[in-house]
């Protein structure tokens, strides 16, 4: 019984030992894609396709032919975010970039934009949805079983060693009763 407990112990204390290189299930964290993906807002027209990206409190705006996703040369923008005109700059073929007062607050943010390209005209609305950031509270609140795993298997084993111990030591009381009972 106790080269069993001692099976078992071992088997759960020294698990992680078999991972060898390249096959290593460690602490690292996984290589992420980029990091903290930006709030974005896409507007659409049979048309035109416009999408922001917002960084702070600069704005990215980028102009692309609905039929072709191709970007739309020679444009010119005239953006409303949150009921305010901006004024927006060119930087290349179908891009833009305009600078915020301020950085907008959580919530739902109406956004409209009217595009003149050559002949072609077209009014594109969105809405931007920003959200207060979550990710540390998130994070906490994850439990990291790396961390965990050896407390629970120490219990476990703490837990069975008792238990053994105990019917052990029931057994010597019942066979040290059985042999005074008989001896009278």
């Amino acid at each position: 019984m106790f080269l069993m407990l001692l099976l078992v112990t071992a088997l759960l204390w020294f698990g992680n030992a078999i991972a060898g290189p390249g096959h290593d299930h460690g602490d690292e964290a996984p290589a992420s894609s980029g990091g903290v993906a930006l709030p974005r807002f896409a507007a659409t027209s049979e048309l035109f396709e416009l999408v922001g990206v917002l960084n702070g409190t600069r704005l990215t705006l980028y102009l692309d032919h609905a039929d072709t996703n191709a970007p739309v040369k020679d444009a010119q923008l005239e953006l409303e975010f949150a009921g305010s005109k901006l004024k927006v700059e060119p930087h290349g073929e179908g891009e833009f970039e305009t600078t915020l007062p301020a950085a907008p607050k959580p919530g739902v943010i109406a956004i409209a934009a009217v595009v003149v390209a050559g002949q072609q005209t077209d009014l594109l609305a969105g809405e931007l949805d920003l959200h207060e950031d979550k990710t540390e509270t998130a994070a906490s609140e994850v439990i990291n079983w790396r961390q965990v795993l050896p407390w629970a298997g120490g219990l476990i084993t703490l837990a069975g060693l008792i238990a053994f111990l105990i019917r052990r030591k029931r057994q010597r009381s019942s066979v040290l009763n059985g042999r005074r009972g008989g001896t009278a």
